[in-house]
């Protein structure tokens, strides 16, 4: 069986999804025996930029025509396509609501010059492609990649976590920083799969890996008001990572 040709992208953001496939250590010399990767525009020269792909991995936002219509010829060319990371999945901080109007904001970021920038409000790739799989994270975690590349070898989609952060701290017996310490702590509606990072580190969750489907979302959200915090706190907090998702909207559309 030929070896599945590959490809791996980066749009508006950090490059950090790409920097966690390079740091693969003893991995990535497998990862490289099990699949062609023949498009790496960040990590090789001599890309084959025609030929069609199998799988396209494709990290970052898209904020101007440019990366819109890079991410179009993307999809053409791949039979699946793979957002990899926050940013590609749900926006990311790129996408962070801003209530000042974009043309006021580049004028006072840029002066006149800011007019001639190619911008538009930062959104995740399904807002223009369809996306066959999503890696969320910021950045992904190297295990959940190594699981999806071995499930898609296999012919299968892989298989998330559908549950929430809280589920792994509770795994971890650490202690509740939502319940135990007053700390506005978004594990309770933040899909899992990071291992519970931040919290066993005594860090309150960020939501950066996005919001988890079917959370109890009335239920939580009296937690948090009985903690003291208001649906206008929890908007602010979810929304670094995940404004545009619809999923936050149910949750913070309520006030």
């Amino acid at each position: 069986m030929s070896k599945p040709k590959v490809g791996i992208y980066g749009l508006t953001g950090c490059a950090g999804d790409q920097l966690a496939i390079l740091n693969l250590e003893d991995e990535l010399l497998e990862v490289a025996e099990a699949i062609q990767i023949i498009d790496f525009p960040m990590a090789m020269s001599g890309n084959d930029e025609k030929s069609p792909l199998d799988i396209a991995f494709v990290e970052g936002s898209v904020v101007n025509s440019h990366d819109r219509d890079y991410l179009k010829k993307i999809r053409q060319r791949a039979s699946l396509l793979v957002a990899i990371g926050t940013c590609a999945v749900w926006g990311g901080v790129p996408a962070l609501a801003n209530e000042i109007p974009r043309e006021e904001l580049k004028q006072k970021v840029y002066g006149p010059v800011g007019k001639a920038f190619d911008s538009i409000p930062a959104q995740p790739l399904s807002s223009f492609v369809k996306v066959d799989y999503s890696i969320p994270g910021c950045p992904m975690e190297k295990r959940q990649f190594l699981q999806g590349v071995a499930s898609l070898l296999h012919g299968d989609l892989p298989l998330l976590p559908t549950y929430a952060v809280c589920m792994e701290c509770k795994r971890k017996e650490n202690i509740c920083l939502l319940q135990h310490r007053n700390q506005l702590c978004l594990g309770p509606i933040t899909v899992a799969g990071c291992d519970a990072l931040c919290p066993s580190h005594a860090i309150p969750c960020q939501g950066c890996r996005g919001p988890v489907e079917e959370a109890n979302v009335a239920s939580e959200v009296n937690l948090f008001r009985e903690k003291g915090y208001t649906v206008e706190d929890i908007r602010k907090r979810l929304r670094a990572f995940a404004a545009p998702a619809e999923a936050i909207q149910s949750i913070v559309g309520k006030e």
